[in-house]
């Protein structure tokens, strides 16, 4: 089987998880070449990149990695409308996801968890990575790293990434008595940033460390905190269990597959900051396993079969 895999070449997410996909897949897979059995649309919002014609012939799997309900409108929804008419099969990563597409199409829904490349994700010792880092050695260190600002003004917070529940977090955390320093890497972190500075909340930030400094920062975290309203995965539930770096997260994308349910906070009500123990560290680690990129891709695999066998309905 031949697999055109269209990817969005915005060195993103969405980027790597093709590129490993074409690694693990048995089958043949391109980002190029439209001569193939299906289409699988990685990146929906570039649909338009390929032409109509193609989507009408091939079969058609596209991934809506989330949505954000109080976006969903417009064009967002006029494209969506638009793209749904070529889709055969969606695939999602989550329940929270397949809930809300399943309100605006009839086609069938596929649910498969994101995977784990564990060859990247491994335990380091805290020390260590704290001492690469040049962090100081008396502090909470808590950690959050992907985008919480709007792009149109860079001052807005990103709300469905919940850069306010994270901020009201450490706050809560420093108004106890911890001494917290906040570790922050990605794109567009001004909101946090600004609301940090005006708490007086020390924060180390690097925008786009490579990858073993972004483990290191993960390794040198004594907790690890999602506050998002509406998630795909995130990556980071995958990639701080793996690293059995303690991590709470609201109920939100693939975080209910993988932490215990101890780990899985209602930030929108009152609530005590909770600090993960070594058995939620170790359920957490345990689970995420089930999700190890060489065994978890099979399921693709099988998706994208199905689909070209006609045996998706």
């Amino acid at each position: 089987m031949r697999i055109f895999c269209h990817i969005p070449r915005e060195n993103w997410f969405a980027d790597r998880f093709g590129d490993e996909f074409e690694k693990f897949s048995n089958y043949s897979v391109s980002f190029t070449d439209l001569d193939c059995d299906v289409i699988w649309l990685l990146a929906a919002w570039c649909w338009k990149q390929i032409p109509k014609i193609m989507l009408q012939q091939k079969p058609v799997m596209c991934t809506i990695h989330h949505e954000v309900p109080d976006k969903f409108f417009g064009n967002r929804l006029e494209d969506f409308i638009e793209r749904d008419k070529f889709v055969d099969v969606y695939h999602v990563p989550s329940s929270q996801t397949a809930e809300f597409i399943s309100k605006h199409t009839n086609k069938p829904i596929v649910k498969i968890g994101y995977w784990l490349n564990h060859e990247l994700w491994r335990p380091k010792d805290k020390n260590d990575a704290q001492k690469i880092l040049g962090l100081p050695n008396d502090k909470f260190f808590v950690g959050s790293f992907q985008r919480d600002t709007e792009g149109s003004d860079l001052k807005s917070p990103k709300l469905e990434k919940g850069p306010d529940r994270f901020c009201d977090f450490v706050e809560k955390l420093a108004h106890k008595g911890v001494p917290v320093h906040v570790l922050l890497n990605g794109w567009r972190r001004q909101y946090v940033i600004n609301r940090l500075e005006t708490a007086k909340i020390p924060y180390t930030y690097a925008e786009l460390p490579p990858q073993p400094t972004v483990a290191n920062m993960y390794a040198a975290c004594d907790l690890y905190v999602v506050g998002s309203r509406y998630e795909g995965g995130p990556q980071s539930i995958l990639e701080a269990s793996a690293m059995k770096v303690p991590i709470i997260s609201t109920r939100v994308g693939m975080a209910p597959d993988v932490l215990p349910e101890t780990c899985l906070l209602n930030m929108d009500s009152e609530y005590d900051p909770y600090i993960p123990d070594k058995n939620d560290v170790q359920k957490a680690y345990e689970n995420v396993h089930r999700y190890c990129l060489d065994r978890h891709v099979k399921h693709y695999d099988k998706a994208l079969e199905n689909l070209s066998k006609g045996l998706i309905s």
